[in-house]
């Protein structure tokens, strides 16, 4: 499965009825039937996945991880939240776990952590519009990933207070807390490109 980014809008989470028979279906044995799972899901792993590590090396190995863990956490779902949610939360927890080990790594290899770290900007595309991009890049990157998993949930992928609150299992003023902060720091991050 190769990650293409962003989210389905038509298809996931759109038919919790159809989401629960799926379910049912995959838990009986039906591979078809998770196989369609991954359809309906992939993008919204997709977009949580870029969205939280950027173009890591390792995004495509963490959305594959992801649908992994899926499978095996299905008996685990008790229709409380939405299926999506289920799945936004899983994908979260994936790229979390991926972050701490890269931290533990480069911190192991501090020698390495400037040159492997920093965004190499693609000397083929001089425009504005890329720098820019990198920029946004490398200001997310700074984010602690708490507070990077709170904008990916509500600036990027478009979920409300409530849902990231759900996603994240933490109360909604701490989404807003972190939302605020987070934009602050971004903010100063990007002043340059919004000045200029």
């Amino acid at each position: 499965m190769v990650l293409s980014g962003g989210k389905d809008e038509t298809t996931a989470g759109d038919d919790p009825a159809g989401d629960t028979v799926l379910v049912d279906r995959v838990l009986a044995g039906d591979r078809l039937a998770f196989r369609t799972l991954v359809e309906r899901f992939e993008g919204t792993v997709a977009g949580v996945v870029h969205g939280m590590l950027g173009h890591d090396a390792d995004a495509d190995d963490v959305g594959q991880e992801a649908m992994v863990k899926l499978y095996g956490a299905l008996s685990t779902f008790r229709h409380e939240a939405s299926l999506k949610t289920f799945v936004t939360r899983i994908a979260i927890n994936c790229c979390l776990d991926h972050l701490k080990k890269r931290k533990r790594f480069f911190r192991r290899f501090r020698a390495m952590d400037d040159a492997l770290d920093e965004a190499q900007p693609d000397p083929m595309d001089r425009t504005g519009r890329a720098e820019e991009r990198q920029a946004v890049m490398r200001a997310m990157a700074s984010l602690e990933p708490a507070f990077r998993s709170v904008v990916v949930l509500r600036l990027i992928e478009g979920h409300s207070t409530l849902e990231t609150a759900e996603i994240l299992d933490v109360p909604e003023g701490t989404v807003l807390s972190r939302l605020a902060r987070a934009r602050k720091h971004l903010a100063a991050q990007l002043e340059g490109y919004e000045n200029g």
